[in-house]
């Protein structure tokens, strides 16, 4: 069997993307737990890859993968996969997915807590989202509501998660970091939909992109990316520590994104921005988990 398809399926650029909020929760903590980071960034890659393949399903059933889409080709609507296949690999990677979130809960609260308990249940609300975001007949995403569910499980639970998996308390400052994964994650699927925006309005799949327009989902995109930084220099300043601001590093590709995504004209050209947005908040993940380890 050919991996190649597989592999494309997976859509491993999305990863560094994903442990973002892993990188940011840990140092917000600022304790290096090995056993439970590492459990951490394996459920987050298993649900990330749950929610791309679920994607690439989801959008073939409906139609809005089809020869007008901009961005790269899908494996169903290629046909390197078939739609069997790959609603076989959305449940293994259901119950991978399963097996190490458990684990990471056994791991950090050591037993059937009430923490175990609660966190499970975020735990199945993540899968939920990350297959119904395409598939089902009420699938999210198309109704607009994809940014908020990124927003909320890329940002606030995957940065508060983690942080409160290896402390076991919870600081409302957390909540300033999380922000600004959390509205980076939206900028990047904001940037996905406004490639799509032609093909997404005529296949039915209506983004937020898709219901604002091209010129208001640009002025969306914006107030993303401000307000991102905006919140990471609100924590830099009430957390009293210059080093913090190394982050604002990060922030240099990101605004420079900004600036050539203004000057597009066709929404083609959005593609090649989308890996230097996601590689921009894995860089200011990493900046901030610098500032604060080094």
């Amino acid at each position: 069997m050919n991996p190649t398809p597989w592999l494309n399926a997976f859509r491993l650029r999305t990863l560094p993307l994903a442990f973002s909020s892993i990188i940011t929760g840990v140092a917000c903590a600022a304790w290096l737990k090995w056993d439970v980071i590492l459990l951490a960034l394996l459920t987050t890659a298993f649900l990330q890859i749950l929610s791309n393949l679920a994607n690439d399903l989801g959008d073939s059933l409906k139609g809005s993968d089809n020869e007008n889409r901009i961005g790269p080709t899908r494996a169903v609507q290629s046909g390197a996969i078939t739609q069997k296949q790959m609603k076989m690999a959305v449940f293994i990677f259901v119950i991978l997915s399963l097996i190490s979130g458990m684990s990471l809960l056994g791991v950090a609260f050591g037993g059937f807590t009430r923490e175990f308990f609660i966190f499970l249940g975020l735990g199945l609300a993540a899968i939920f989202a990350a297959i119904t975001y395409t598939l089902g007949k009420k699938a999210y995403g198309y109704h607009a509501l994809g940014d908020l569910f990124v927003f909320l499980f890329f940002g606030i639970l995957g940065v508060c998660g983690s942080f409160y998996l290896i402390t076991h308390t919870f600081m409302w400052i957390i909540l300033l970091p999380a922000t600004t994964i959390g509205l980076l994650s939206a900028g990047v699927l904001n940037l996905n939909n406004m490639r799509d925006i032609e093909n997404d309005r005529n296949s039915g799949k209506n983004t937020l992109a898709v219901k604002l327009g091209a010129k208001p989902a640009m002025i969306y995109h914006s107030i993303l990316l401000i307000g991102a930084f905006a919140a990471m220099s609100v924590c830099a300043a009430l957390a009293n520590s210059p080093s913090i601001w190394w982050f604002a590093v990060g922030f240099v590709p990101v605004f420079l994104h900004l600036k050539k995504a203004w000057a597009i004209k066709s929404p083609k050209d959005f593609d090649a921005e989308l890996k230097k947005l996601a590689l921009s908040t894995f860089l200011v993940a990493i900046l901030f988990a610098l500032a604060v380890f080094v």
